[in-house]
């Protein structure tokens, strides 16, 4: 089997095989995803692949268990933006395109300021996902949880399950330090 090192560095997958390997990684607890991540996508072939990367996409911070910021992303200066989740997934058919489309991406990457929020839009619980219990990002006003476990002291493979979404979609995220 592929390790999970092995797989980030390559940056893609078999969606099965990401999954196997998921499930053979250490849960990882509340306490150790506090802090600013950044984030990377993992190719497996699923509709999203490539499109947070696009459109500009940092990562992910953990202020506390209440306070979490699930989509920091670069603006266009290098300032970190915290987006409102639920603009952003409206938007979700604009991105999709932007991501396949430079122009567009620049256009989707001028609106992000439009799309910034103070608040924190989820907090971070442990929950049981695929037999293991493991810090999860629940987001406020989505169906939404993304996953954590770990790879390493500073590595996270992440999970998002999306309410509807056949495949999960996969991300790593580096502690930010």
């Amino acid at each position: 089997m592929t390790t999970a090192q092995d797989m980030i560095k390559a940056g893609k997958a078999d969606p099965e095989e990401a999954l196997a390997v998921f499930d053979a990684l250490q849960p990882a607890d509340t306490d150790f995803m506090l802090g600013r991540w950044k984030g990377a996508e993992l190719h497996t072939g699923n509709a999203m692949d490539g499109l947070l990367a696009a459109t500009g996409w940092y990562g992910k911070e953990f202020v506390d268990a209440d306070r979490v910021h699930p989509l920091v992303f670069s603006g266009r200066t290098g300032q970190l933006l915290r987006l409102e989740p639920r603009k952003l997934f409206a938007g979700m058919a604009l991105a999709n395109v932007a991501a396949r489309l430079p122009v567009i991406t620049r256009v989707f990457r001028l609106m992000l300021p439009l799309l910034k929020t103070r608040r924190s839009r989820a907090r971070l619980r442990m929950t049981e996902y695929r037999g293991k219990v493991s810090a999860t990002m629940i987001y406020d006003n989505l169906p939404i949880n993304d996953v954590f476990r770990k790879v390493d002291d500073n590595t996270v493979l992440g999970v998002m399950d999306l309410k509807g979404l056949k495949q999960p979609y996969f991300f790593i995220l580096h502690r930010d330090t």
